[in-house]
């Protein structure tokens, strides 16, 4: 470990090869597209997107230890067209020789000045392409870019992934803490590597602190206890298991205190889940599906704000997007609450399933026109030609009751059009 004491245990540790990294399977699995696209160094150009810690940049500086092209970093925040052009202008020079890849931490940073310029250069294959980007490709990175290049979503690490790269640190004598004798408590790397979200490098760099901050005992080994590892990441674990009872069950009082108009008891739920390390576009899903379940039409703007918060769960990631959470939560919790909607579709549905098929009426079919004049075909009836723009006329052979709109919020409105329509 000569020379790079003062290096972070996380970039000391970083893989050098495929066969090294950790996770991510389901795209450097054996056959997978971009493992086999590494191995031949037949680089196209490349987004990688995922959340901190996943193993973008490692697969960038895997790519620059194996390629025989010329590797070339920038950053997203410290770079801009000045850099851009510089190094891309040496690029088209050296067309000849060995082509160059250019690897753009953080590449949502660049505004869109900064990509257009980068384009034509990408385009004519003057520079290939890594991206490395925390923030959805699709909102954050121009669609010329994106369409000339592979996409690939990076997924948080699973916690036996983060332990292993904790073992692998502490066993490692020349990039690791592995000349010096440790011990690391199961309690404490479960803890550690369910606590840090999918992110190798928070892991890391917690137990670095650890091993840095804690004295040998009289055996000469750093005993590494579970309370030690808290105080170093300066959290307390939290009783929830994101794949076992703990999940389901914080998520089902969190939904039922919002069906209850308990807006204390929804946000401690909420508060509880992230600070556990749930993810937060989960957490949004499930608040889309209660703003139609649980409010519907009794206050329709309770999708929009539910969407809203999903949306910006992606713009914004932890932990700001908690406030947002936080907002959806205790709108939908204090807004008016019907069911009708959910009711409405579970009835519809039965009934086809059931057998219960209607088949559509003659004068509502698309290519009804052909037939109009007939005996026995009706004349569809355009409503806005009417009063009101409202007209009787039958939309199932059989009539069926699915939608009641309750006496709640805006839904009380409709029941009275509803009643006022002659469909109550």
């Amino acid at each position: 470990m000569e020379g790079r004491e003062t290096e972070p245990l996380a970039a000391r540790m970083r893989p050098a090869t495929l066969e090294e990294v950790v996770g991510q399977d389901h795209i450097l699995g054996e056959g997978k597209l971009l493992r086999r696209v590494i191995e031949a160094d037949r680089l196209t150009n490349i987004i990688l997107y995922g959340p901190p810690g996943c193993g973008k940049t490692t697969l960038a500086e895997v790519v620059a230890k194996t390629t025989k092209r010329n590797f070339v970093r920038l950053s997203g925040v410290l770079s801009g067209v000045a850099d851009i052009r510089k190094i891309c202008e040496r690029a088209r020079d050296e067309l000849g020789g060995r082509g160059t890849i250019l690897f753009i931490d953080e590449i949502h940073r660049f505004n869109k000045s900064q990509q257009d310029v980068l384009l034509p250069y990408v385009e004519d294959g003057t520079v290939v392409l890594i991206g490395a980007t925390t923030h959805n490709p699709n909102f954050f990175i121009n669609t010329p870019l994106t369409s000339r290049s592979l996409v690939f979503e990076l997924q948080a690490l699973e916690p036996a992934a983060i332990a292993r790269l904790l073992e692998r640190a502490l066993a490692d004598a020349e990039k690791g803490y592995g000349a010096t004798p440790s011990k690391l408590d199961d309690d404490a790397r479960d803890f550690l590597a369910e606590i840090c979200d999918g992110d190798a490098r928070h892991a890391l760099t917690a137990l670095e602190i650890a091993m840095r901050s804690t004295p040998k005992g009289d055996d000469g080994v750093v005993h590494l206890t579970l309370d030690v590892i808290q105080e170093c990441v300066q959290r307390r674990q939290v009783r929830y298991d994101k794949k076992e009872d703990g999940h389901y069950d914080t998520i089902s009082a969190f939904i039922k205190s919002i069906r209850g108009s308990d807006p204390d008891a929804a946000v401690y739920w909420l508060g509880k889940m992230l600070t556990a390390g749930e993810d937060p576009r989960f957490i949004a899903r499930r608040l889309v599906i209660s703003a139609s379940e649980d409010i519907g039409n009794a206050d329709p703007r309770g999708l929009s704000v539910a969407v809203a918060a999903m949306q910006a769960c992606e713009f914004v990631g932890m932990p700001e997007c908690a406030i947002n959470l936080s907002q959806a939560t205790t709108y939908l919790a204090t807004a008016p609450k019907s069911n009708a909607s959910c009711m409405a579709i579970s009835e519809a549905m039965a009934d086809v399933e059931s057998g219960a098929v209607q088949p559509v009426p003659e004068h509502l079919k698309n290519k009804h026109v052909k037939a109009i004049g007939s005996a026995e075909v009706t004349e569809y009836k355009y409503p806005h030609n009417f009063a009101n723009h409202f007209v009787t006329q039958a939309y199932l052979n059989i009539p069926k009751k699915y939608y009641r709109p309750t006496d709640q919020g805006y839904e009380a409105t409709i029941a009275k059009r509803l009643t006022s329509l002659g469909r109550s």
